[in-house]
């Protein structure tokens, strides 16, 4: 790897995973791609990218396999499963687990790697599509030392910054951390907005007024302004952002730990996902924002 770009594996194709495999591309990497559902994964052909039918023929003689999926049982099946990579890899292949999968998944598939010779590192990203696909991603990047040569040249072509942070895992507890603070902060604007709204103010108003304050967060401002436009492409998809509170719920109460305000909005964003938000943007937390009468706010 020190002559030559390593051949990467992309496990996972979507929102996230697709922007990563193509900037690897790009940036002159040799990248395999296999996702579930194939159409994701051809549309990577014409970026350069060699199509796999399966994870395991996605991984065979390459030297770093990265995952991108929707949850710890997602990766645990594509890499355990029947016909799955683990045991396609090569001794000393590097697998680097991406996706957003809490604690105890972590942790497991620290195992899994050691018990298949393979070399793990915990590096979950903070940041949506959008970032993604401008290689800005803030990578919490957590594993032995010795994988940090190997992989910072492949993570500068992904973000903005990384944070090498230790034992294996804990880029996955400071991920937990981070999206527990973003679902606080979309919770609070929707409510904010709602509130104003029930004032007799034009929710723009809190917004405008929030942007230019010590109080201003540019992701919740952001938000803020999608919620008031129902602008709800997503960046981040409610189902997802409502999956990682409720690991970092999870996790809390596994340490003795309550999380009022996770709990709280976590109903919530189930009613909204009910109503059928779960593929739009985390923004889409607003339809359930109502005032003291029953009705919606607005939108």
């Amino acid at each position: 790897m020190a002559t030559r770009s390593p051949t990467v594996a992309v496990l996972g194709t979507g929102t996230m995973g697709g922007p990563i495999a193509r900037n690897l591309l790009r940036a002159g990497y040799e990248v395999r791609v296999w996702n579930r559902t194939a159409a994701k994964a051809e549309e990577l052909a014409s970026d350069g990218a060699l199509l796999a039918s399966t994870p395991a023929t996605a991984v065979t003689g390459v030297d770093v396999v990265i995952t991108m999926l929707a949850d710890g049982a997602a990766v645990e099946e594509v890499m355990a499963g029947a016909g799955g990579a683990l045991a396609a890899l090569d001794p000393g292949a590097v697998w680097i687990q991406m996706s957003t999968v809490g604690v105890d998944w972590s942790d497991h598939m620290v195992h899994l790697a050691a018990d298949h010779g393979v070399m793990f590192v915990d590096a979950p990203v903070s940041g949506s599509s959008q970032p993604a696909e401008e290689g800005q991603l803030l990578i919490l990047a957590s594993g032995a030392d010795h994988d940090r040569l190997r992989l910072e040249p492949l993570f500068e072509v992904l973000g903005r910054q990384t944070l090498w942070l230790g034992r294996a895992g804990d880029g996955s507890r400071l991920k937990l951390a981070l999206n527990n603070w973003l679902a606080v902060l979309v919770e609070g604007m929707a409510e904010c907005l709602a509130l104003s709204s029930a004032l007799g103010l034009e929710p723009r108003l809190f917004v405008e007024t929030v942007a230019g304050s010590p109080l201003a967060s540019p992701y919740a401002t952001n938000k803020g302004s999608a919620m008031l436009k129902a602008d709800f492409v997503p960046g981040f998809p409610l189902r997802h952002a409502a999956k990682d509170a409720s690991l970092a719920a999870d996790a809390a109460y596994n340490h003795g730990l309550e999380l009022p305000l996770t709990a709280a909005l976590l109903g919530r964003w189930h009613q909204a996902m009910a109503l059928g938000h779960g593929e739009d943007d985390v923004a889409s937390a607003i339809t359930v924002s109502t005032v003291t009468s029953g009705q919606q706010a607005y939108i």
